[in-house]
């Protein structure tokens, strides 16, 4: 007892003494820490409680200040960096067996013979099929360094034994343009999943390859791009626009303002531009399609962006962990902040804010987003027409989301994956004969057609996953359903852009950009010199 009140005496002592200097809360954290180590009944892990304090903090400041493990921190970095290393395939779970879609072409995989349908059952020594693990955890078994082996148990249809591979792991590309081709003999179409260090590479090349094909004008998608690094944004901006045009701007009352112009003329300075954008389109996203719209280059069709305008500036720890700080703001050339607002600490209504903005109706009412006050209300740079702030980017043509062929029914075959399951299986069965009869891409887009007979077998398939038929939403859902199946069949025969010529006519925000482009009048009405 006298042994406690002796601590609790010194405690008092030097909390006296620390008081008589100048008692910064700097002081109080660091004090606070010392306390925990020397009095806490039990034995401090220091790291954990450090850690602790370090995201308690960053959750007071901004929804995008964060701090992230070294496991995490790896995990966030990896798809910008633009590779990672791994065995080089694409891969779905079916039946929780791990079944091969395609092998990355020139990847170890596909080297050593690893082909399309092949079931991966174990890796080295970890067991894949039938333990139920999810796909994070299995391309945890499968990646690995440069250079390590993953010696592969594989089940393939037609050979009565397992058949074992050894595969040497190496760097296996993560491509931003997942999707590019010609809509029609002049119009281009370019779908980008994120800004990583590769992406202003791939957009060249991609474009370079439609310009041979004819391209004139030219659709950028960016619907449901969360964004990543600012400079592919920056300069992938400069490809449409005149030296000198600004890009975005950076402000901090700390670090001041940072502007980012073209440096050069862009090479694609004439034709058409359209750029598609939703709600999820963010950050990154939002500085390119901002910079197209203030600088009058193109139209902005879709839905208000996400509005994720702070800058985060990395912070990296010797551990290998890392904290992401806010250390400005981006502004658009015509001098709109992209980032929406928001309450510091509060981060549980910041990310219900996509929820709250369907449930108030602004993504079915164009109406909803058309009312702003003069404070937020700013000026191209070429034509002086109006746009507005308030957080994110708002299009020049708004599109309602489309809700009619939407049912329960068909929500419940993707949840239970019936769908992905069965064109799976599917192709498995006619992979040979399918490639027989549709020997390109162009063959199987014009003439296969999901049958009556194709569609029973996905009923049965839905049935054994626990979803009843349901006639009157089936007929609902039955355009975006067939064409569903058929762009997931078509994909795992031929390539990505199979599904998004099968499926994207179905996305009123791509036909209502195609009709734009399609239509130089139209088009221009965008584009009228307000002054």
């Amino acid at each position: 007892m006298k042994k406690l009140l002796s601590l609790f005496v010194l405690a008092g002592v030097a909390l006296t003494s620390l008081g008589q200097l100048q008692f910064t809360p700097e002081r109080k954290l660091r004090f606070a820490e010392q306390i925990i180590e020397a009095y806490y009944v039990d034995e401090v892990d220091t790291a954990k409680v450090v850690t602790e304090a370090i995201i308690a903090m960053l959750k007071t400041l901004d929804p995008h200040s964060t701090y992230s493990s070294p496991e995490e921190t790896k995990e966030l970095t990896e798809p910008l960096d633009g590779n990672f290393s791994g065995i080089g395939i694409r891969f779905q779970m079916v039946n929780d067996t791990l079944y091969v879609i395609e092998s990355v072409a020139g990847g170890p995989s596909e080297r050593i013979g690893i082909v399309p349908g092949d079931r991966i059952i174990a890796c080295n020594d970890t067991v894949i099929a039938g333990v139920k693990k999810k796909n994070t955890a299995i391309m945890k078994v499968l990646r690995g360094p440069k250079g390590t082996v993953a010696n592969l148990k594989v089940v393939r249809k037609g050979s009565a034994e397992p058949l074992e591979f050894r595969v040497v792991r190496d760097d296996i590309p993560i491509y931003s343009v997942e999707v590019s081709y010609m809509i029609n003999d002049s119009v281009g179409y370019i779908n980008l999943s994120r800004f990583a260090e590769a992406t202003t590479q791939e957009v060249k090349e991609a474009m370079d390859k439609l310009r041979k094909q004819g391209m004139r004008h030219l659709i950028f998608d960016l619907t449901d791009n969360g964004g990543g690094y600012m400079r592919p944004a920056t300069e992938i901006a400069e490809m449409f626009l005149k030296s000198g045009d600004m890009v975005v701007y950076t402000e901090s009352p700390k670090n001041g303002v940072a502007e980012y112009k073209a440096e050069r003329d862009g090479n694609f300075g004439d034709g058409r531009v359209v750029v598609m954008v939703n709600q999820y389109s963010a950050s990154a996203s939002e500085i390119l399609s901002g910079a197209i719209q203030d600088n009058d280059r193109g139209v902005i069709v879709g839905r208000r962006t996400f509005g994720k305008g702070l800058v985060q500036r990395p912070f990296p720890f010797p551990d290998g962990s890392m904290m992401r700080l806010t250390v400005s703001r981006y502004h658009t050339p015509s001098g709109r902040c992209i980032q929406k607002p928001y309450t510091d600490g509060d981060d549980e209504s910041y990310q219900l804010d996509i929820i709250n903005r369907y449930n108030s109706g602004e993504f079915t009412s164009e109406d909803s987003i058309r009312h702003f006050p003069d404070s937020l209300r700013y000026f191209t740079k070429r034509l002086h027409r109006p746009v507005y702030g308030g957080g994110g980017i708002q299009p020049d043509r708004f599109v309602a989301i489309d809700t009619t062929m939407y049912s329960t029914y068909y929500r419940d075959l993707i949840a239970k994956g019936s769908i992905n399951n069965f064109c799976v299986n599917y192709v498995d069965e006619h992979r040979a004969e399918l490639k027989k009869q549709y020997p390109t891409e162009d063959d199987f887009v014009a003439r296969f057609t999901v049958t009556p007979e194709l569609m029973a077998t996905l009923f049965e398939q839905g049935k054994k996953d626990g979803v009843e038929f349901k006639e009157e939403e089936y007929n609902r859902s039955r355009p975006i359903l067939e064409a569903v199946v058929k762009g997931l069949i078509g994909r795992d025969i031929y390539e990505q852009s199979t599904y998004s010529k099968v499926v994207a006519p179905f996305d009123p925000i791509f036909s209502e950009a195609i009709a734009i482009i399609n239509d130089p009048a139209r088009y221009a009405s965008y584009l009228r010199d307000n002054r």
